[in-house]
């Protein structure tokens, strides 16, 4: 992969050079310090393609979905970016690529950009930087990003905060209607996905999802409807692809998407606040004196504030210090 400055990588980007995405996407993750400056340049260029989270239990075929999806879409020459979401390696701290493996077919696709991210012990499921590997995709000019989530912890809300439709996946035979209904799935599922339809049971389950689902209060106009799939052999994806395509119009038409935006942008402010100021407080010799204060018997809670207040003291003699050199 060729090696940029910032200038020629942000230049290369906006040309349309799939190594420098790359790059920008391992930036990202790696949390490079010239990563925000370049992504701020490009936030103009972001807001129009449409981003669809997939999450579910493992096993209930999720990467198998997104494979057929992508399939779908390129039929009408959209240009589709994937973030995969892998455990982490124990070992070597990346990500397992079990999911690039399964969309090697797709992944050969001059319109598919495929990204497998790791988790790196993140409980939600999710890679550090999902936000911003969309926003480079939007950037980048795909029309459509999926996100797919490892499904364990809390990576359920997460990818419903980080998209604008949410796929929730589960299978027949599994007890994951119920289990749905128990981890707050209901709350963030626009569209509920029952794969592996061609297995027994499958007209049980969708009828116990479909009456659990009637239980529940509509937002806005919109409950959740029940798609029945067979991913692996390709039934029912044109169809969760028609009703992606009704849940981004009723946002639209109601307002509810710029909300939903508006919304995911504050938090993910919120979210750049604190990542940044943790890095300027929680410096290596703060971690020492810390250690040392516990040793001696101090509480966290004095810790903290202790450290807090260094913080702010630290604060006010730079700013004194540049009041000076001004003057």
């Amino acid at each position: 992969m060729p090696k940029y400055e910032d200038s020629h990588l942000l230049e290369a980007f906006r040309q349309g050079h799939r190594p420098a995405l790359a790059r920008m996407l391992t930036r990202v993750e790696n949390q490079h310090p010239t990563t925000t400056t370049l992504l701020d340049q490009l936030y103009p260029s972001t807001g129009d393609a449409w981003r669809i989270g997939v999450t579910g239990p493992p096993g209930a075929g999720k990467s198998t979905l997104v494979n057929k999806l992508v399939t779908n879409y390129r039929k009408t020459d959209d240009q589709v970016g994937v973030i995969a979401f892998d455990p982490t390696s124990p070992f070597t701290g990346g990500a397992l690529l079990g999911d690039r493996v399964r969309m090697e077919t797709i992944g050969l696709d001059p319109g598919v950009f495929i990204r497998s991210m790791a988790t790196r012990g993140h409980l939600g499921g999710l890679a550090v930087g999902v936000d911003e590997a969309c926003d480079l995709f939007d950037a980048f000019g795909h029309s459509k990003i999926l996100v797919e989530t490892v499904g364990v912890g809390q990576s359920e809300l997460e990818v419903a905060n980080a998209t604008d439709t949410t796929l929730v996946v589960i299978v027949p035979q599994s007890g994951d209607s119920i289990q749905a209904m128990k981890a707050g799935l209901m709350e963030i599922a626009d569209i509920f996905v029952l794969n592996k339809s061609d297995r027994d049971g499958a007209e049980d389950a969708y009828r116990e999802l479909v009456s659990i689902i009637s239980m529940k209060e509509m937002e806005d106009g919109w409950r959740a409807p029940v798609l029945m799939t067979a991913a692996n052999k390709g039934e029912g994806i044109a169809e969760l692809s028609g009703m992606i395509a009704s849940h981004r119009k009723h946002l639209v038409e109601t307002g509810r998407l710029e909300q939903r935006r508006r919304k995911r942008t504050v938090a993910k402010t919120r979210r750049l606040i604190e990542d940044e100021l943790s890095k300027k407080l929680w410096t290596p010799d703060r971690a020492a004196q810390t250690e040392s204060g516990l040793a001696q018997g101090d509480s966290p809670y004095t810790m903290s504030q202790r450290l807090i207040a260094d913080f702010y003291e630290e604060l006010r003699r730079e700013q004194e210090h540049s009041k000076t050199e001004r003057s």
